[in-house]
């Protein structure tokens, strides 16, 4: 196995956490105890909450439940992305699971460190729960991953996940009819 392929996204989901804790720490710093920065009156604002809990404010202060979560679900991430077949047809499936998981690593840190995750962003038109940089990487890239496997990958593209692996089908096929696909030799 060539752990050279792993630079790329490792160095990418660095890179994505750094930022995420950066935008947090200026969250931290300039807004923290201070009345809301209204960028778009009665619409957006950034205002500075320490999320002891999930989205919506489920789960407060249940920091174990939340590092369970998070390791399982970034072991998940890790095997999905070992698995899925190098070349330009699965990039963008790479690229959503390396940015997922930047996202669940950027709140992680957060819990590891605080016991809270620092959330800013705030839809005040629609009363949108506050967010942050991590939460972004996570609903943007599930939504993307969602839109390609509906509109640009084929079932076959996931030929990667069964047993059998991507060729195995094929194989079978031509064990049972004698390696000419089924077809009559002339």
């Amino acid at each position: 196995m060539k752990l050279t392929k792993y630079i790329k996204p490792l160095l990418g989901v660095l890179v994505l956490v750094i930022f995420d804790q950066w935008t947090k720490w200026l969250a931290t710093a300039h807004l923290m105890g201070k009345e809301p920065f209204v960028l778009w009156d009665g619409v957006f604002e950034l205002n500075y909450l320490e999320n002891r809990g999930a989205a919506f404010g489920l789960f407060q202060d249940q920091k174990i439940f939340f590092v369970i979560i998070t390791v399982v679900i970034v072991a998940f991430l890790c095997w999905f992305y070992h698995k899925i077949p190098d070349g330009r047809r699965h990039f963008w499936m790479k690229l959503a699971v390396t940015v997922c998981m930047a996202g669940a690593l950027g709140n992680f840190v957060d819990r590891m460190v605080n016991s809270y995750v620092v959330d800013f962003f705030y839809f005040k038109l629609i009363d949108f729960p506050i967010f942050n940089v991590a939460d972004i990487y996570v609903t943007c890239s599930a939504v993307f991953f969602l839109v390609m496997y509906i509109f640009y990958y084929k079932e076959a593209d996931f030929d990667f996940l069964s047993k059998k692996g991507p060729n195995k089908e094929i194989d079978d096929e031509a064990a049972v009819t004698g390696g000419n696909g089924g077809k009559k030799d002339e």
